[in-house]
């Protein structure tokens, strides 16, 4: 792998015209892809596609989101996902306070219980976070995480992007870095360990500068890394063996 985009959403509707065709595109790119799961059904498909295709791995879990239909069965189910072969993380967990699609303490009560699943299997987590930093940094604070974890879509400024390396954890670096608004975040890229970036999409959503506008894909983590060598100053190939490396070691691709 020359890259490895650390969060897709493969099994999204969008792809359904064309997804072995996406995913070809990323292989000829060499780039492997962790398709992630964002509730029961979504999981279920990332272990499916993960099983299918070579250079692909997934994570199972539930957005906070749908934090309100995790009752004790599903909990369960997705206790025997995260067996699977190829499950490399447990994801997309997290709180968001901005939508509040399901109520906070539900939200907080099922990221708690994930964060536990995590520690079972000894996995690490990918974090969602939307307006509910604090409350999410304190959960963080009182568990131990074994295998570290990522904070998914990094949009916050150097400050706190030290805030959550203090507890261990990565940065996801995505389309975002490319827009023209994100002057903070392009600073923090600059200046945090480079051992601590990962690279990722978030596809469909969230497509980089120049295809903006546009469904994501996997392919274009490339247009992420070129964005993240300008603002380090170092060639783009220098990237990619960083990246591909932290990526490789949190999540233990083989």
């Amino acid at each position: 792998m020359r890259l490895v985009d650390t969060h897709a959403h493969l099994d999204d509707r969008r792809y359904a015209p064309d997804r072995d065709a996406v995913i070809a595109r990323a292989a000829t790119e060499s780039v492997g892809i962790v398709t992630v799961g964002a509730d029961l059904a979504s999981s279920e498909a990332a272990v499916r596609l993960a099983r299918e295709n070579a250079g692909v791995w997934c994570s199972v879990g539930v957005h906070p989101h749908d934090s309100k239909t995790l009752d004790r069965a599903g909990l369960t189910r997705l206790q025997t996902l995260a067996a699977e072969y190829r499950v490399v993380a447990i994801g997309e967990i997290g709180l968001d306070y901005y939508r509040d699609l399901s109520p906070r303490d539900v939200q907080r009560r099922v990221f708690v219980e994930q964060l536990a699943l995590a520690q079972e299997r000894r996995l690490p987590v990918i974090l969602h976070n939307r307006d509910g930093t604090e409350d999410l940094l304190r959960i963080l604070g009182e568990v131990k995480l074994p295998a570290g974890g990522v904070v998914h879509s990094f949009l916050g400024d150097e400050a706190l992007a030290r805030r959550f390396l203090k507890l261990g954890l990565h940065l996801g670096i995505g389309g975002p870095v490319t827009y023209p608004a994100n002057d903070l975040l392009r600073q923090a890229v600059a200046a945090v360990p480079f051992d601590r970036l990962v690279l990722e999409t978030d596809c469909p959503y969230l497509t980089p500068v120049p295809h903006r506008g546009k469904r994501n894909e996997p392919a274009h983590v490339t247009f992420v890394a070129q964005e993240a060598a300008r603002v380090r100053g170092i060639p783009v190939d220098e990237v990619a063996r960083q990246t591909t490396a932290n990526a490789s070691a949190l999540f233990r691709l083989a």
